[in-house]
């Protein structure tokens, strides 16, 4: 990232059953097959698409979900 490399601490999947330009009703399908994450962070997509999409990830799954603004750090914590 940037010319520096940094340790991978988490699991790196290939889906190759998911295209990477799912519509919207694929994702929402996808998210509801699984657990729901503490936080969901939308990072793809232009601003108001991506925030179409998160609007519908709160409505519908009723998951904590955000689009970060740009430039906008976020920190994860490990899990305890």
């Amino acid at each position: 990232m940037f010319g520096r490399e940094f340790p991978i601490e988490a699991e790196v999947v290939q889906l190759q059953s998911f295209s990477g330009h799912a519509d919207a009703d694929e994702i929402l399908r996808w998210m509801s097959a699984g657990p729901a994450p503490e936080m969901t962070y939308l990072t793809h997509g232009e601003p108001v698409t991506a925030d179409t999409l998160r609007f519908r990830v709160e409505h519908e799954l009723g998951r904590s979900v955000r689009v970060p603004e740009h430039l906008e750090s976020v920190y994860l914590d490990r899990p305890r």
